[in-house]
């Protein structure tokens, strides 16, 4: 047989060659189409030159030559490189995070959700110009220095479960987060940890076992029964209280209402009190006074949270009793939407932080479509998108549905968020506390607050 062509741009092989040989070394063989438009890579593979020493080698087939061995285009100038952190020279927690950005993997994506988080810390609306057509009222740059972007927390009911809770509690604290979002068990869990601890136990625990000695297992936490049953009694009676107060409520509506219709007066109807989730879980964190509690420094902080799911666990079950010793209990999802909702659109900047997926991550992002968006974005969830569910969607997927701006760069961390967000947070939110609070404490997230901020202040 006669040695293979050398280059990629052969005819069609002549009698005698080897036709094995010679498959695919002609550019037209594959890419006969090749009018049709393609996408620019950053790398572009380029045929080896017909004089290089491994393609004019007569034992070498020129097809593997080129597959194997083709030259590249040369990097961008700015193309940062894979290194990760040495510890010969430094053993910092900081130091180790820096090199997250150039480790790859999971590690770059948490270092970049460190950046979002810190950019959207750090946003205020004088980082954009004012141009013609914008509301005058915000040409100020002493005003738009005072706009920061509104911060939207969701996490799902384990990361109250696990120790994760104290790392919330911190945020909420120091009033570093705006809105929050959770599950039914991201309430009660948090209340029930006023009571009793949670224990640490093991994944492979037996759960027939477990159920017979009366233990609930949360993947390798254990939770004694008495822990739920000591909430049930704290909760009950509350909830009675408030089922009271929504009555007296309503009967003091009711005579305003006969009272307007008396005087033929054409006023609109005087607004009813119903209790929402939002305001019940407020209640439930003014009413536990307990300072372990994330619910508590949310009710101190004025901080609102929201669980539309909130029947979905441990209060579900105590307002089913409920309902049947006195029905009529009335919570108000309604009300809760246009809340969360308005807060979204009443933003002239948003970032949100969602830790898991499901409903809580859909809620967050639903109501930052509302005003086209929201501005940063981090996910830490161990779910895949391959399944077409929201909480392994990436945020690309949110960008095509309005949930995320298409300006916008997020990142999604796969990782367990009890390994990833401490870390997290340590290189953010527990930076600087004090500075933070002193640059963020005449500042709000909407315009029109900075009239009432003057109200009250005076």
């Amino acid at each position: 047989l006669q040695q293979p062509s050398t280059t990629m741009t052969d005819t069609a092989p002549t009698s005698g060659e080897d036709p094995i040989a010679t498959i695919g070394t002609r550019l037209d063989d594959e890419i006969q189409a090749a009018e049709a438009p393609t996408t620019t890579n950053l790398l572009e593979a380029k045929p080896l030159a017909a004089d290089s020493t491994v393609s004019s080698n007569p034992h070498i087939p020129s097809v593997s030559a080129s597959a194997v061995l083709g030259e590249s285009a040369s990097m961008p100038a700015d193309s940062k490189q894979c290194k990760g952190h040495d510890f010969e020279n430094d053993v910092q927690i900081d130091s180790i995070m820096n090199s997250f950005l150039t480790t790859g993997f999971q590690a770059t994506n948490l270092g970049l959700a460190v950046e979002q988080i810190k950019q959207m810390r750090a946003w205020r609306m004088s980082d954009t110009p004012w141009k013609e057509g914008d509301d005058e009222a915000l040409q100020s740059m002493e005003v738009r220095q005072r706009i920061r972007a509104r911060i939207f927390l969701a996490y799902t009911s384990n990361q109250i479960s696990c120790g994760q809770r104290e790392v919330l509690r911190f945020l909420v604290k120091n009033k570093m987060v705006d809105v929050i979002v959770t599950t039914a068990g991201g309430i009660e869990e948090d209340i029930i940890k006023c009571f009793q601890p949670t224990f640490m136990g093991d994944f492979k625990l037996s759960g027939k076992d477990l159920r017979k000695k009366g233990i609930n297992r949360i993947g390798n936490l254990l939770v004694p029964n008495k822990n739920y049953c000591e909430f049930e009694d704290w909760v009950s009676p509350l909830i009675e209280k408030m089922h009271e107060e929504q009555d007296e409520a309503a009967v003091e509506w009711a005579k305003r209402v006969v009272e307007q219709q008396a005087s033929k007066s054409d006023d609109p109807l005087p607004p009813r009190f119903v209790w929402t989730p939002s305001k019940m879980i407020h209640r439930l964190g003014k009413e536990i006074n307990n300072h372990d509690s994330v619910l508590y420094w949310a009710a101190v902080n004025g901080i609102p949270v929201f669980c539309p799911a909130l029947t979905d666990g441990s209060v579900g079950d105590m307002l089913f009793f409920h309902n049947y010793k006195k029905p009529g209990f009335i919570l108000d999802i309604n009300e809760d939407i246009r809340k969360i909702n308005d807060l979204a659109v009443q933003s002239h900047c948003t970032g949100q932080i969602i830790l898991g997926g499901g409903l809580v991550k859909h809620h967050t992002c639903n109501a930052n479509l509302m005003r086209n968006g929201a501005d940063y974005s981090v996910y830490v969830t161990t779910a895949q998108e391959f399944d077409g569910s929201d909480s392994g969607a990436s945020p690309d997927e949110a960008v095509s549905w309005g949930k995320i701006r298409i300006t916008a760069k997020p990142v999604k961390v796969s990782c367990d968020a009890s390994i990833a967000f401490p870390l997290i947070v340590s290189q953010t939110f527990a930076q600087n506390v004090d500075q933070w609070k002193e640059e963020t404490k005449s500042c709000v997230c909407w315009a029109a607050d900075l009239d009432n901020d003057a109200e009250a202040t005076n």
